[in-house]
């Protein structure tokens, strides 16, 4: 298993991030970042829970690489697994869902991924939102991602292995840029959604939850997310069930029940 040191020299290099641009982030010395990478200095608790910050990922998931989940994509369907567990873990998408998927992202790229704050992390709860307000409206599934829960709110499972096909396919391309004092992945559209594979419907929840929530930051967003029923119930590191979007609160439930059925 690679030390802690490998694992950060990894996601810094994967995120386009200099040592001494990840040693300013952390507030520490460019030759500390060095040593920890080569396993001559350990790193403290503040530092690790703020490279788990950085990069976007628990620091259970830093320390622990093999607990991260591994999704395989195919032609008819995901999974994903721990590699840990002797079983394999699978969540059937039907292709239509998996198309749908990259309408949806497609549409809120070019829609809203112009704006400054929209980096990975929004786009995590924007898909999160549409999926389960469409879910609570229309007792269906829109995309149908599996969302799982950890400290910055929930995050779709799929999401790195069908970007890594998109940018394969040409049809968006991924830049490492900054907002404000942090890293940032965004994301930017090389072709129009296609709308066919969305109804009216679909489309309707997809525009609201922008209108609602794309002017928020990651950490905005992230907070939002957190006083979600779903995400509340669910313990760490958990795949959130979509039935308990009819168990939310006035605040963020989008649909209309009489007082009998609530």
């Amino acid at each position: 298993m690679p030390s802690v040191g490998e694992r950060i020299k990894k996601l810094r290099k994967s995120a386009g991030l200099s040592q001494e641009r990840l040693a300013k982030l952390l507030g520490i010395s460019r030759p500390a970042i060095s040593q920890i990478e080569n396993n001559e200095r350990k790193i403290c608790t503040e530092e690790l829970q703020k490279s788990a910050e950085i990069f976007n990922i628990s620091v259970d998931g830093l320390l622990n690489p093999e607990k991260e989940p591994v999704v395989i994509i195919r032609e008819d369907r995901a999974h994903y697994q721990h590699k840990s567990d002797e079983r394999q873990i699978r969540i059937n998408v039907p292709q239509k869902n998996l198309d749908k998927f990259k309408e949806v992202f497609l549409y809120i790229l070019n829609k809203v991924g112009s704006k400054p704050n929209i980096g990975e992390t929004v786009i995590y709860k924007l898909l999160y939102f549409i999926d389960f307000d469409y879910y609570e409206k229309y007792e269906e599934q829109l995309i149908g991602a599996t969302y799982v829960k950890n400290r910055y709110g929930p995050t779709p499972l799929e999401f790195k292995k069908i970007v890594e096909k998109m940018i394969k396919d040409k049809e968006i391309d991924k830049v490492n840029s900054k907002y404000f004092e942090y890293p940032q992945t965004k994301y930017l559209p090389l072709r129009k959604s296609n709308l066919s594979k969305l109804n009216a419907a679909e489309i309707t929840i997809v525009d609201e939850v922008l209108y609602r929530l794309s002017d928020m930051n990651a950490n905005q967003i992230s907070e939002y997310s957190h006083n979600d029923v779903p995400w509340l119930t669910t313990s760490e590191n958990k795949a959130i069930e979509y039935e308990a979007v009819f168990y939310r609160t006035p605040s963020y439930s989008v649909r209309e029940y009489s007082e009998d059925i609530r």
